[in-house]
């Protein structure tokens, strides 16, 4: 995995470095009309903004970078793409492993005035190291405190994070600062709302534990509520075949901790889940899919999707998964 990391960013710097002269030849130039330009990697971070914006009173214009499925960890931002980071206003990204190509990007940006937003520089102290837990496959030349990247997976990062948008936004576009910090109350409400509803399901729930047939996003959000965890990999692994020893360990927790579920995330096919289901010789044990909210279409933004409504569905997954 570390080998794959330091090849997409050998391929992403020479995208930067073969764009860098148009940029100096006047391409790089402002393009957004006078309008106030917000560019984002990843649809929690969409979603939160559009938020914040509310009705947009400024016009400001939203991309979303990753907007056609591509998995965080494997993005490799199109000479387009760094185009749009390095001419925007405001840039938010998540700031993990998957990022680094972030860094050679913006030593080239065209608009010095620019405020980045790094997820997990803003969560500070609340940002958590990868960990391997019991019967969990370490990662070959893993390196010790990588920050795990998945934040948005924890309602109370949202709201920590909404601050810290209502703040860029409002620094960006003072004469609307107050509608922003009004729209950004009113979302919170919503997220605190939906915090204690995942709090209520835990603490009702007859088994406190989830197993996972697959890479283990979840961490903040298990964390959250004192949920305890198995899984195969970490969350940015790239690994989806895992070792007899790690599918019979977590087999025997199935029988051990008398699991009716196996989760998986939402880009899996499940095949590690449905061996873990079959070596463990239970019966009557199902799959379940928890959304990890990273792969997220124009197309599902188009039809409704919002980060309350998928973490919505992942709490009804979750109160299944704990019955």
């Amino acid at each position: 995995m570390k080998n794959l990391k330091k090849i997409k960013r050998v391929i992403i710097l020479a995208v930067v470095m073969a764009f860098a002269a148009v940029l100096f030849t006047g391409c790089g130039q402002k393009k957004n009309n006078g309008k106030l330009s917000v560019v984002v990697t990843i649809f929690p971070e969409y979603d939160w903004v559009r938020e914040v914006l509310g009705d947009n009173p400024a016009g400001a214009e939203l991309t979303l970078l990753l907007d056609n499925g591509a998995d965080l960890h494997s993005y490799q931002p199109t000479a387009d793409d760094v185009l749009k980071v390095q001419n925007c206003d405001i840039f938010i990204y998540a700031g993990g492993e998957s990022d680094k190509w972030v860094a050679d990007v913006l030593r080239q940006k065209s608009n010095k005035d620019m405020i980045v937003l790094n997820l997990l520089d803003i969560l500070g102290d609340r940002a958590k190291e990868e960990e391997i837990v019991e019967g969990m496959e370490a990662e070959e030349e893993e390196e010790e405190g990588e920050k795990d990247e998945h934040v948005w997976l924890s309602i109370k990062n949202a709201e920590i994070i909404c601050d810290a948008i209502n703040d860029a936004l409002s620094e960006a576009d003072k004469k609307n600062a107050e509608t922003y910090a009004k729209n950004t109350a009113a979302y919170k409400e919503k997220l605190d709302k939906l915090d204690k509803e995942f709090e209520a399901a835990v603490e009702n729930a007859g088994t406190k534990t989830l197993l996972f047939g697959d890479r283990f996003p979840f961490r903040y959000l298990t964390d959250d509520y004192g949920l305890t965890y198995y899984a195969a990999f970490v969350g940015c692994s790239a690994e989806s075949e895992a070792s007899f020893k790690t599918i019979k360990f977590l087999a025997d927790k199935i029988n051990e901790l008398s699991l009716k579920h196996v989760m998986k995330i939402e880009s899996s096919n499940g095949k590690l889940a449905d061996s873990i289901i079959e070596n463990s010789g239970a019966k009557n044990v199902d799959v379940l899919t928890l959304n990890s909210i990273q792969s997220i279409t124009s197309a599902d933004v188009k039809q409704g999707a919002s980060y309350l409504s998928l973490m919505e569905e992942n709490l009804s997954v979750i109160k299944k998964a704990l019955e």
